[in-house]
């Protein structure tokens, strides 16, 4: 089978040839597994692991110019180095200082979707007809703490819900407009749709199910029948424990779940399968915050082994790691989380 092959047998619960596997990481720990694997591109890297990547495509901004820190919300970015690499972090929130929902709308206007041009999306993909296809999405929330300021945006939920709904939902009417876009420029080759939102942590849900059902849960129904109608499948992306919110997403129309953060608790791979299995695919399961960056080999063979028998009994599971793999992940503990992959798949 082809990797986009695999992937649609599995989301359509068929038996692949063996368990597709999936990969993300950091740009630091591509570089090190390139150089591992003595390969000089990520594709070649994946290639040679035998890996079913899924290729992720987005519209062209053709918008207003934008300075190198600032990106088209209007938030500004600093780049901080942790040591082993850098990430991004929101030094300037753009709605920080608005009191109420009528204030922002009269001194904030969201981006429009014509500032984004889909007509080179097909170009892109030529060559690339083997692998799945992910495009569209929404992540509101998540551009919410950028606007508003992290706390102030949880604090909104509670104290200013009217800001919090009118401007989510905008967020929303953006993304459903450029993934309508993409679905029409892209008739049939779309395979997955990113809808997500981090709802978890470590010991719970961050956002109470109350709060989920009455601001995410609406606008996260809207793109998920855009998705069903264009013939695609929702990915959905919720880090930490977010088995409260389950139910709920499940009832929403989700079709798969990632990245199954198991050694939190409330995320027992046994438990999501008995509970969720017939309804949901499982996508990732492999610990990038113990086994891949500090566990040996053997560690991780066992790992994949054990994934492969709690979350991938009877199918729907597609072997991944946990979200990014962090650069201080020996390359030897990535080929063989692979190696295993295809051995015992």
């Amino acid at each position: 089978m082809t990797p986009r092959e695999r992937w649609m047998a599995v989301l359509a619960r068929r038996r692949p040839d063996r368990t597709p596997m999936d990969y993300w990481a950091t740009p630091e720990t591509d570089r090190k597994l390139m150089a591992h694997l003595r390969c000089s591109t990520r594709r070649q890297a994946l290639e040679s692991l035998e890996v079913d990547f899924v290729v992720a495509v987005r519209p062209d901004y053709i918008g207003p110019s934008l300075s190198p820190d600032e990106d088209v919300f209007g938030c500004r970015w600093r780049d901080v180095d942790y040591g082993g690499g850098s990430y991004r972090e929101c030094v300037h929130h753009p709605l920080a200082e608005f009191r109420t929902a009528e204030e922002a709308a009269g001194g904030y206007s969201f981006p429009p979707a014509d500032w984004w041009d889909c007509a080179r999306l097909g170009r892109r993909l030529q060559g690339l007809e083997d692998y799945p296809v992910q495009a569209g999405g929404s992540e509101p929330f998540l551009t919410y703490k950028n606007l508003r300021g992290e706390a102030r945006a949880f604090m909104d939920l509670v104290e200013n819900p009217e800001m919090a709904e009118s401007c989510l939902g905008k967020l929303v009417d953006l993304d459903y407009a450029l993934t309508e876009r993409i679905f029409d420029a892209l008739p049939g080759r779309v395979l997955l749709t990113y809808v997500a939102e981090d709802m978890g942590g470590q010991a719970g849900l961050l956002i109470s199910p109350e709060h989920i059902r009455r601001f995410l849960i609406p606008g996260m129904k809207r793109m998920i029948a855009l998705t069903h109608q264009a013939g695609a499948y929702v990915f959905h992306h919720n880090d930490g424990d977010c088995r409260a919110a389950l139910p709920d997403l499940v009832a929403a129309g989700i079709d798969i779940l990632n990245p199954v953060q198991w050694r939190i608790p409330g995320m027992d791979r046994a438990a999501l399968k008995r509970d969720f299995g017939s309804r949901l695919v499982f996508h990732g399961g492999m610990d990038n915050q113990r086994t891949l960056p500090f566990g040996s080999v053997e560690d991780v063979r066992q790992e994949v082994e054990d994934n492969l028998r709690l979350l991938g009994e009877g199918g729907g599971y597609i072997l991944a790691p946990c979200h990014n793999i962090q650069s201080q992940t020996p390359p030897e503990n990535i080929v063989a989380m692979y190696r295993a992959g295809r051995e015992l798949g």
